[in-house]
């Protein structure tokens, strides 16, 4: 890890060498790490604060700040999910390579969206697919 620690993946190196499939796996899990953390955290904030608030307005404040909470977690837990698949997709060189048309997905997506399966513009013809069939 210390060695990528000022290391960026660029467009002149081969893609998805071991270097750059090294670099995107230490961010995964530093991801995911921190999820898992935050997860904690917030087990151990629910389970602490006082839940009998003797206002009904507090209550239900108190009960809609929860609910968000767990929505919240739960999108997180999918997450970890999508982390886990790009990491076995490293391990098995498919990482960084549109699902859709096998083409490299690229680095500037990557960078943002670690977990990306398809290239900007397959990412896109699919949300448009989407878009028609919800406007049916």
């Amino acid at each position: 890890m210390e060695k990528l620690k000022n290391y960026r993946p660029t467009e002149k190196e081969p893609f998805m060498n071991e270097r750059q499939r090294d670099y995107f796996r230490a961010k995964l899990l530093a991801w995911k790490d921190e999820i898992l953390r935050e997860s904690k955290v917030t087990l151990q904030t629910l389970q602490e604060e006082n839940v009998n608030h003797p206002d009904l307005a507090d209550r239900a404040s108190s009960e809609t700040d929860r609910a968000i909470e767990l929505r919240a977690r739960d999108r997180q837990r999918k997450l970890i999910s999508k982390i886990d698949a790009a990491l076995q997709r490293i391990e098995d060189n498919t990482y960084g390579y549109c699902e859709e048309t096998g083409d490299p997905i690229s680095l500037k997506r990557l960078e943002a969206r670690p977990i990306a399966t398809l290239s900007v513009e397959a990412q896109e013809r699919h949300e448009k697919r989407e878009k028609v069939y919800r406007d049916e």
